[in-house]
């Protein structure tokens, strides 16, 4: 059954369907690590120029937009002197923007991860190629006709869909397809902020879902390429410099960390905010080709009054980081730019998340620091280091890129001193968000599709055992020689759990596999021997393999067993049954509750030892 969702198009006849299963089976060998990682890099360094490419489109546009000027330099919208003819600027892109997505891809829509998620979740990591160049014009457009959103966004699904494309091209697995999506994805994001750790962390937890050299190695090495790909394009140094911060008190810590909890309820809030304003949109009851009109309507009335919520804001954030923004106008930008935000957003148009986050949360942070200095002068924080974990707790609460939102800050802003409050902070904006939040921002909109996103990154556990743990040995061999009915006679005489036994020569060398119910259903001469009624098409495992191995071997030769040998030697029968035992005994070792050490029986081996001391002494 086809997915309607997610597959678009049917084969024409059998022979295009044919043309277009060119697959081959690949097995994971360190030289295809080395290809991989090969491929990766050449698509950061695309994504790299690509992201310059994107940025100085979102500056043309913006002075086009409110400036008359056809310019490369960045303005920021707020200085426009349009009066109230902003209003109708964001609404304009926001017409551009639906028309693209009406006849181009709908998938432009929305802030970029949670598609790039689908797409690896459900649909073996293939985006549509068109998105490569329709994306980032879109986000241009919706940003620079005054959109609240960042450029990291638009770039990170572009680089997906750049890597993802590439992947297409190449015969490669899904797996490897992913990895390179993924790395073209973060390659992008450390392209623009210059930012590699976090990059690659982003990666781990929003994109690949696993933790291993053949995910990690072409990833990293394409946020390294992103990196520089950002110190030749772009300007060295700090993306969001800030005075040094000075390394704080034990009681600062604890206050940090209790801002962290403050700021994890808040993403709480606008999460929920953001996908109640989207539903709000779905009841609208006009073609959604108009809802990013509309929302460009309430941006560019917003932006209005408060003009500082126009455009991508990277210098709010830099200015927030000074802490040296008056209380009043630090109030409004947090407020209003989250109206602005979650309206914009919710209304399907392009745009990113995370440059909105780190607005809202860095304001957030700042008001909440101003506060409780005026309540407790000498509790020993600072606003700029409050604007800081503000930014990191709100993405990490509402994203719950724990270890992403962390390095981000410290990348973005070379503040080592600013670790200890950052890690306070997020563990504690995560906590809050993992227990009273089910699905985060970049995973809200896929969940009600119907795809789950994995929680954990454990290690393989089929991995970590070993066929000889799991196979049989008993009863699973025969002798070559042995007759049909000899057979049947020994089978009675020792029942088996099998469904296959072993065929052995006098070395116990493998013969062929003969399966159980061919002895009984096929008419065949009782004095013929075993061995001629065998399989001898058999592939083998060692005893040393492990149980990952010998799944990918069933599954691609479609077969229910595998002789296991030792030295070319058959030692035992590994089936499917046995590795369901196996997983099933890993997960009632894991999941049931047990306890090893009792402390009432240690007090009575005391109680005994100490008896026995005396009447040892009484003797004497």
């Amino acid at each position: 059954m086809i997915n309607s969702k997610h597959s678009e198009s049917i084969p024409i006849s059998p022979i295009l369907k044919s043309l277009e299963e060119d697959v081959q089976y690949v097995h994971f060998k360190k030289s295809r690590l080395i290809k991989i990682s090969i491929y990766a890099i050449l698509v950061a360094i695309a994504i790299s120029f690509i992201a310059k490419f994107l940025v100085m489109l979102i500056n043309v546009v913006t002075n086009i937009s409110f400036y008359g000027s056809f310019d490369l330099n960045f303005h920021s919208p707020a200085g426009n002197h349009l009066g109230m003819w902003v209003i109708i600027v964001p609404a304009i892109g926001g017409i551009l923007v639906g028309l693209m997505a009406l006849y181009g891809s709908k998938a432009i829509r929305g802030h970029g991860i949670p598609e790039a998620m689908e797409q690896i979740l459900v649909n073996q990591s293939k985006i549509k190629p068109s998105i490569t160049f329709l994306k980032p014009i879109s986000s241009a457009i919706a940003i620079g006709t005054g959109g609240p959103f960042g450029a990291e966004g638009p770039i990170i699904a572009t680089g997906g869909a750049l890597g993802s494309t590439f992947g297409q091209l190449l015969r490669i697995t899904s797996s490897e397809r992913k990895v390179i999506l993924a790395a073209g994805a973060t390659a992008g994001m450390s392209a623009i902020f210059g930012t590699p750790i976090a990059a690659v962390f982003l990666a781990i937890e929003l994109l690949l879902f696993e933790f291993s050299p053949k995910a990690i190695l072409p990833v990293a090495l394409a946020c390294i390429t992103g990196a520089a790909g950002h110190h030749l394009l772009f300007e060295a140094g700090p993306v969001f410099p800030m005075q040094n911060l000075e390394t704080p008190s034990n009681v600062a810590l604890a206050v940090y960390s209790f801002i962290g909890i403050l700021i994890g309820l808040l993403s709480l809030i606008l999460t929920k905010a953001v996908y109640l304003i989207e539903d709000w949109f779905e009841k609208i009851p006009i073609h959604w080709m108009w809802w990013p009109a509309l929302g460009g309507l309430a941006v560019g009335l917003i932006g209005y009054f408060y003009p500082h919520t126009l455009g991508v804001g990277y210098d709010n954030i830099t200015s927030l980081l000074s802490g040296q923004v008056p209380l009043a106008l630090v109030c409004s930008l947090f407020l209003f730019k989250f109206l602005s935000w979650a309206i914009a957003l919710g209304s399907g148009t392009s745009g990113g998340t995370l440059a909105p986050l780190l607005t809202i949360g860095g304001a957030a942070g700042a008001i909440i620091s101003t506060i409780l200095l005026n309540l407790f002068p000498d509790i020993g924080i600072s606003i700029p280091m409050g604007a800081l974990i503000g930014m990191s707790a709100m993405f990490a609460g509402a994203s719950r890129a724990y270890l992403t939102s962390i390095t981000f800050a410290l990348e973005a802003t070379m503040q080592s001193h600013a670790l200890l409050p950052l890690l306070g902070a997020c563990t504690a904006s995560y906590i809050v968000s993992f227990f009273l939040m089910e699905n985060t921002i970049m995973t809200e909109k896929i969940a009600r599709r119907g795809v789950v996103t994995p929680d954990s990154y454990e290690p393989d556990v089929l991995q970590k055992i070993n066929v000889s743990q799991v196979m049989s040995k008993k009863n699973i061999k025969v002798n070559a020689g042995l007759s049909i009915q000899g057979i049947k006679e020994w089978l009675s005489a020792n029942p088996v759990k099998e469904s296959y036994l072993m065929v052995v020569n006098d070395r116990s060398e493998l013969r062929g596999t003969l399966k159980l119910s061919d002895i009984y259903s096929g008419d065949y001469d009782s004095n013929l021997n075993v061995e001629s009624i065998s399989n001898k098409n058999n592939d083998t495992i060692k005893a040393t393999d492990n149980l990952r191995s010998a799944v990918e071997l069933m599954a691609h030769q479609d077969v229910e067993v595998l002789p296991v040998l030792s030295d070319k030697k058959v030692v035992g029968i590994l089936s499917y049954r046995d590795i369901i035992s196996s997983y099933k005994q890993h997960f009632d070792d894991n999941e049931t509750a047990t306890k090893h050490i009792s402390l009432k029986r240690q007090r009575m081996k005391m109680v005994l030892k100490g008896k026995t001391m005396f009447k040892k002494g009484d003797v004497k």
